[in-house]
């Protein structure tokens, strides 16, 4: 039975899954690499429950318990005593099956280790561990508080038992899960992103403005956010990583990043995380 959650990583998605699972009656153990980021996490979370609060969808009461059940720790070795660990660092992949080699050590036997990438192979983060078939992939939507989707998906040794307490998982988080294939991007990213990458192709060779291009999509097509919008909510580098993911695992030119994304990344243009991307925050 899962009472105790560790999250890897206490950025934008880490800090949301964390919220999550503390606000659904987990136990939670976050981590990242220093004070530092542990201490920008907790602010995160700390102020969507007040905005929860104040509209009145939670009591000071639950708002209180939440926060009192999570912890945090530069240390992994603190996930000894987690049921269920999720990784939410950055989109690299070395970085990832480092995290996985070292949870696959720490962690119990029979401890689901997910990963929430947006388009690494889960087939290639299990194969960092010596338990493949209790690596899964869970990959949740920004804002994590908010959407409802989680996409899981199975690696090519992923246990019938391992999909199943990680189905189960999402819906105790009040999630909708949907089950995708490892295939680069799943079924999410392959679409979003390709989209994502076209919208800049517009921007780049001038067929109108950021504004110009994110007003038609909002207005024309009913999408909440425009796609420059968007791309500067998930971060530039990350939209970057998944479209070289896909460009290199399906070997189609449909999927070469635009160049201006690349211009941006390097110069540091992150987007809301930054300050600057497509817009200025």
């Amino acid at each position: 039975m899962i009472k105790k959650i560790g999250v890897v990583g206490a950025g934008q998605m880490g800090a949301g899954i964390a919220q999550v699972a503390a606000m659904h009656a987990f136990s939670v153990v976050m981590n990242d690499i220093s004070e530092t980021f542990l201490d920008r996490g907790m602010q995160r979370i700390e102020k969507s429950i007040l905005s929860l609060l104040k509209k009145g969808r939670i009591t000071e009461e639950e708002k209180n318990a939440t926060l009192g059940r999570i912890e945090t720790t530069v240390e992994l070795s603190a996930f000894e005593s987690a049921d269920y660990v999720v990784e939410a660092v950055i989109e690299d992949e070395s970085l990832k099956l480092d995290v996985f080699r070292q949870l696959d050590k720490i962690c119990e036997p029979g401890v689901v280790l997910a990963s929430n990438t947006s388009s690494i192979p889960i087939t290639r983060i299990a194969s960092a561990t010596k338990r493949p078939s209790e690596v899964i992939g869970m990959h949740f939507m920004n804002p994590v508080p908010v959407m409802k989707l989680v996409e899981i998906i199975r690696g090519l040794s992923t246990s019938d038992e391992t999909f199943e307490t990680t189905k189960e998982l999402a819906i105790k988080l009040k999630k909708t899960p949907v089950a995708a294939n490892d295939s680069p991007g799943f079924i999410s990213n392959r679409i979003l992103l390709p989209m994502i990458n076209e919208a800049i192709f517009a921007l780049y060779e001038g067929a109108g403005t950021a504004e110009a291009i994110d007003s038609v999509m909002k207005l024309g097509m009913n999408h909440p956010m425009g796609p420059l919008e968007l791309a500067d909510l998930i971060g530039l580098d990350t939209c970057l990583s998944i479209l070289q993911v896909l460009y290199e695992g399906f070997g189609d030119p449909k999927y070469r990043p635009c160049p201006l994304l690349k211009r941006y990344v390097d110069a540091g243009y992150l987007g809301r995380k930054t300050g600057r991307g497509f817009y200025t925050y």
